[in-house]
């Protein structure tokens, strides 16, 4: 792209040739993948839980492969202190003074593999990285790459010997999802991925570059939202604040990571303004993992993620024409909004609307999406 001429059009373009360079290697949900990518361009982080063997390590890899950055995995055990993360300072003998050795965070893409196994100190050790993009070590700040991007995984059955992630933690990661089991034709084409290579796992050639990836990110930057589709955002945000159910709602900080990540997923598909089908999309990766539930929830066995879709089934969906800076202020339920394009309740299929994907329970989802290899 050039980078005084580039347009959503341009933007879309570089985006969907790292999708194909990355199905190339890996089989992964498109849905998936662009929340992965919304994150990326909007310069979030992603959470991926999963059980193993479902793709989320070769699938962050794969991505920072794709986009030309790169890439350091970090193993996360009981065991791994703070500085095995940020670096540590270190005499050297022969300048006769200590210096600073950065540690794997010190990469475009970390990804942070079994994240809450590690004790809460090393996780804490990810905040400023994540957040202020640098990491302090004995009183000195060093600033981290550029572009920079932690994904983190998690195995949501094994929990012997594991470490909760925070709140505090979990709100600072702008999405989080999961890959779930592919269907048969998925797993054949894992199979038909092995066999057409002589290496254990998939690599790929790159697309694009860092500086291509750092464009994409301003223009994610210049997308517009309209006032009415800012609104929809918060109005969602203070629904799930509302619900009975949610000890605390999505934060502000949440609300604004749903902002960014629209503004991403616009530009992924080649348009300068987000829309509520944006908004629509992107609610449940973007917001379930913020929300706290209450005890009663809990045992019910509620989890977020009914929370986020109930208050986007009850908010009002704003008619916003595309492009417009002031559209006719006209409104359609949310329920039934939701439920035309797909995101709502389906009576055909019987389908619960409180699951983040469409409807499907866990055992559906995961027979029907396909993930990395």
């Amino acid at each position: 792209m050039d980078a005084t001429n580039a347009t959503a059009d341009d933007a879309a373009r570089t985006v969907r040739r790292v999708v194909d360079r990355i199905e190339e290697a890996a089989v992964v949900d498109r849905e998936v993948l662009h929340a992965m990518l919304s994150a990326t361009l909007a310069r979030g982080h992603v959470l991926l839980e999963d059980v193993p063997g479902t793709g989320k390590t070769v699938t962050a890899r794969v991505i920072a492969e794709a986009m030309g950055l790169e890439f350091t995995r970090l193993q996360f055990t009981p065991d791994l202190l703070p500085s095995d993360v940020t670096g540590s300072t270190i005499y050297d003998e022969q300048a006769g003074e200590f210096e600073f050795a950065p540690g794997p965070v010190f990469t475009n893409v970390v990804l942070a593999d079994e994240i809450n196994r590690a004790p809460p100190k090393t996780q804490a050790a990810l905040l400023e990285a994540m957040e202020e993009r640098q990491v302090s070590v004995d009183g000195t700040t060093y600033d981290l790459p550029d572009p920079f991007l932690v994904v983190a995984t998690q195995n949501p059955i094994e929990q012997e010997g594991t470490f909760r992630l925070p709140e505090a933690q979990r709100d600072r990661f702008s999405v989080k999802t999961s890959l779930g089991y592919p269907d048969f034709e998925g797993e054949m084409g894992l199979l038909e991925r092995r066999a057409n290579r002589r290496s254990l796992s998939p690599s790929v050639e790159p697309v694009a570059s860092p500086d291509a990836v750092r464009l994409l990110q301003t223009l994610t930057e210049e997308v517009t939202v309209d006032e009415k589709v800012r609104r929809y955002i918060v109005e969602i945000a203070r629904k799930t604040r509302a619900d009975q159910r949610a000890e605390i709602g999505v934060s502000p900080r949440g609300v604004q990571r749903v902002f960014e990540a629209a503004r991403a997923a616009a530009l992924i598909e080649g348009r300068s303004y987000v829309t509520p089908d944006d908004i629509k999309r992107l609610a449940g990766p973007t917001m379930a993992h913020r929300i706290v539930l209450t005890t009663e929830a809990t045992v019910e066995g509620v989890d977020g993620t009914a929370i986020v879709r109930h208050a986007v089934n009850a908010v009002d969906v704003p008619a916003v024409a595309p492009g417009s800076d002031d559209p006719e202020p006209t409104t359609a339920s949310g329920t039934e909004s939701a439920a035309a394009s797909g995101d709502g309740p389906d009576a055909t299929s019987g389908r619960d609307a409180t699951d983040p994907h469409g409807g499907a329970t866990e055992t559906d989802r995961r027979d029907e999406s396909w993930h990395g290899e």
